[in-house]
């Protein structure tokens, strides 16, 4: 015969299993419903989010309409701008261009063989540099013209004419813009402007650094300061040849010219 205690122990553990059987749910059915809730919040955000988006849209279009004409206008004026512009290159500028590499060559070939004034004022046939420089000012040709003008000028000694015609000439090209910027630097030494031409020289030394134009206007930076007493800085552009163009033409005999700004500096 089974025992009344063995029975209610037996029931004890049921009831308890029961107890976590329905705990076990509970918490189920609250993850799902916070799983759910997590869910619903994401797309009530994603919701909004759609909402905001067709609210700019609408507003946007409202925009547009409203002010449609006034856009129409600006994007026409924009379109006109665009063709305009590729056809001023290829309907004009090409054109000129071209033209103006026909007429610089004729002023070339004086330049080199020294015949100055036909390079600079044409020989009745054919333009010179000054006018070149003046009809083609858009052009490339152009504004080469502006530095053959300079150098003509400067062989001339008309260096006021010489500065006025390098100042108008640009260029990016490694040698070329050097030495038109030392260029520009012998005609104001010319006129007595030490200073301005050491600064010149410096300019054309850095603009690009090579082993042919850097060096050469190091060196002419560091003889004019010596003329000018500045042995301090003669020495520092001395040395700098001496460190980073020690290949160059100017970095052979560049010892002398150091012991040479110390020496005057000590004695200073």
């Amino acid at each position: 015969m089974v025992s009344p205690n063995f029975l209610c122990n037996k029931d004890k553990k049921l009831q308890s299993l029961i107890l976590l059987y329905r705990i076990k749910i509970y918490f189920c059915k609250l993850k799902k419903i916070r799983t759910m809730s997590k869910k619903k919040q994401k797309e009530k955000k994603t919701q909004q989010q759609f909402e905001n988006i067709e609210e700019s849209l609408s507003r946007t279009e409202t925009y547009i309409v409203e002010h449609q004409k006034v856009l129409t206008i600006i994007v026409a004026i924009l379109v006109v701008i665009v063709l305009g512009f590729f056809g001023f290159k290829k309907y004009y500028l090409q054109p000129k261009e071209k033209e103006a590499q026909e007429q610089i060559y004729p002023a070339q070939h004086y330049f080199q063989t020294d015949s100055l004034d036909k390079a600079l004022y044409g020989d009745g046939n054919n333009l010179g540099f000054v006018d070149i420089a003046k009809i083609y000012s858009i052009t490339d040709a152009g504004n080469l013209a502006n530095y053959y003008a300079g150098i003509c000028f400067l062989k001339k000694g008309d260096f006021s004419s010489a500065i006025k015609y390098l100042k108008k000439f640009d260029s990016d090209d490694e040698i070329i813009g050097p030495m038109a910027k030392g260029a520009l630097g012998d005609a104001y030494l010319e006129k007595g402007d030490k200073a301005q031409a050491v600064t010149l020289y410096m300019e054309a030394a850095n603009l690009k650094n090579n082993e042919f134009t850097s060096p050469m206007y190091l060196l002419r930076a560091g003889e004019v300061n010596e003329e000018m007493g500045n042995y301090d800085q003669a020495i520092i552009v001395y040395k700098r040849i001496r460190q980073e163009y020690f290949k160059s033409r100017e970095a052979r005999n560049i010892e002398k010219y150091i012991a040479r700004a110390q020496e005057l500096e000590k004695n200073k």
